[in-house]
C-alpha cells in the first residue's frame, strides 16, 4: 500500500514539474513583431504662422465741445448711425464768474468811453458845419466816435458769449455738439449732468462721443520677430473672428511695423492688414481676431509625415527607417533625409529616400505583434 502511494506522489510531482516548465516556457516566448510602415505620397504644403489682435474700424473720430459747460441733453445713443452735421448733444454753459466779471467791465468802460467821444463828436459836428474848424479835424472825431461804438460791440459781444456760449444763438452755436464725420457712434462716455471742458491748445477737451465707420476696418496683430522677415507688404491674410464662427474673412497686409516691442522677453512687431468686410455680417469694433499668414507654399513635393522623422543625438541631422529585405524579415536600414518647409502635419522630404521606399512608423507605444488577420490587413493598407 505504501509503494503504491509512493508512486502516484511521484506521479503527480512529476507531472506538476512538467506543468510548470511547460507554462514557464509558454509565458516567456515571444511572438515575432511587425511594424507598420508608410510609404512618402505627394501633397501641398503651407508654411503658415498666426498673429493674434483684433479688428478695429481704420478711423475713429472723437467729437469734443468747443466750450466749457454741463451736459443738458443727450440726443444719440450708442450704436446710432449719424450723418456729419447731425446734432449729438446740448451744453448749458455755467460761465466763470471772474471771465464774466470782467466782461461786463469791458462792456460799462466802452459805454463810458462811447458817451465821452459822443459828446465830443457832436460838439465838433456842431462847429464844423459853422466851418470853424477844418474837414480833416472832424474826420478825425468821427474815426474816434466810430471806434468807440466798435469797441462797445465787441465788448458787449464777449460778455453774451461767456454767459451764453454764443454771441448770436444761431444753429451752429458753440452749445450744439454735432457730428462731424458720418458713421456708427461707438461710445458715448458721458451722461447729462456731466461737467466738460473744452478743447484748447492745453487741454484735450472730454470726449462727448467717438464716432467710426464700421464699414472700413483693419486687423491690428503682432507676430514675433523670427517671422516678421518673411512678411511683405501686400500678402493676403485669412481673418477669422471669435465672435463669429465658420466664417473667414480675407485681408491684405498694408503695414509692418519698422520697430519692436519687447514683450514677456520676446520682440514683437506690429502688423496691420485692410479686412474685406462682408455686409451680411455686422463686425463690432474690437473683435478678438486671428489673422493666418502663409509664410511659404510649395505645391505637390514628396511629403511623410512629421512623426517619422528621427533625429541624431550628436549631429541633430534629420533621419528615417526603411524596410529593407522581405516583410517577413523586417529588417530596417537607417537613412539620412534632407527636409524642407513643414506645416506642423506633413514635412517636405527634398533628398534621401524615393516614393518606393517604406518608412518605418517608430513611435507607437505598443508595436502591432504579427500573426492575427487586423495587423496584416493594417500592413497592407499602408
Amino acid at each position: 500500500m505504501n509503494k503504491i502511494v509512493k508512486y502516484v506522489l511521484i506521479g503527480v510531482l512529476v507531472l506538476g514539474a512538467l506543468w510548470a516548465a511547460a507554462f514557464f516556457i509558454k509565458s516567456n516566448s515571444k511572438s515575432a513583431i511587425t511594424y507598420e510602415t508608410k510609404n512618402p505620397f505627394t501633397a501641398n504644403v503651407e508654411k503658415k504662422t498666426v498673429a493674434t489682435g483684433k479688428v478695429v474700424p481704420e478711423d475713429e473720430v472723437e467729437i469734443k465741445p468747443q466750450i466749457s459747460g454741463i451736459i443738458d441733453e443727450i440726443l444719440m445713443k450708442e450704436g446710432a448711425e449719424v450723418k456729419a452735421g447731425d446734432l449729438i448733444a446740448k451744453i448749458k454753459v455755467v460761465p466763470n464768474e471772474q471771465s464774466l466779471n470782467q466782461a461786463r467791465g469791458r462792456v460799462k468802460n466802452a459805454e463810458i468811453a462811447l458817451n465821452n467821444t459822443k459828446i465830443e463828436y457832436d460838439r465838433n459836428k456842431a462847429i464844423f458845419d459853422k466851418g470853424v474848424i477844418s474837414s480833416q479835424d472832424f474826420n478825425t472825431q468821427q474815426l474816434r466816435f466810430d471806434q468807440a461804438k466798435l469797441e462797445l460791440q465787441n465788448a458787449q459781444s464777449d460778455y453774451q458769449i461767456i454767459r451764453d456760449g454764443s454771441a448770436g444763438g444761431s444753429a451752429t452755436a458753440n452749445t450744439n455738439i454735432r457730428a462731424t464725420v458720418s458713421g456708427t457712434i461707438l461710445e458715448i462716455p458721458v451722461k447729462e449732468g456731466d461737467q466738460v471742458i473744452q478743447s484748447n491748445n492745453f487741454n484735450d477737451g472730454t470726449t462727448i462721443a467717438t464716432i467710426a465707420d464700421l464699414s472700413i476696418m483693419i486687423f491690428e496683430g503682432k507676430v514675433d520677430e523670427g517671422e516678421v522677415g518673411k512678411l511683405k507688404l501686400g500678402m493676403p491674410l485669412e481673418i477669422s473672428l471669435g465672435a463669429i464662427n465658420d466664417k473667414k474673412f480675407d485681408a491684405k497686409l498694408r503695414f509692418i511695423a519698422p520697430k519692436g516691442i519687447e514683450e514677456s522677453g520676446a520682440v514683437q512687431f506690429k502688423i496691420e492688414g485692410d479686412v474685406t468686410v462682408d455686409d451680411d455680417f455686422l463686425i463690432r469694433a474690437g473683435y478678438s481676431a486671428n489673422a493666418s499668414l502663409v509664410l511659404e507654399k510649395k505645391d505637390s513635393v514628396m511629403v511623410i509625415p512629421e512623426a517619422l522623422l528621427q533625429f541624431d543625438k550628436i549631429t541633430d541631422k534629420p533621419f528615417v527607417e526603411i524596410a529593407i529585405g522581405t516583410v517577413e524579415e523586417q529588417k530596417f536600414e537607417k537613412k539620412d533625409v534632407e527636409i524642407g518647409i513643414s506645416d506642423g502635419v506633413n514635412v517636405e522630404i527634398v533628398s534621401g529616400i524615393t516614393k518606393d521606399d517604406k518608412v518605418k512608423i517608430w513611435n507607437k507605444t505598443e508595436p502591432i505583434k504579427k500573426g492575427t488577420e487586423e495587423d496584416d490587413e493594417s500592413a497592407e493598407g499602408n
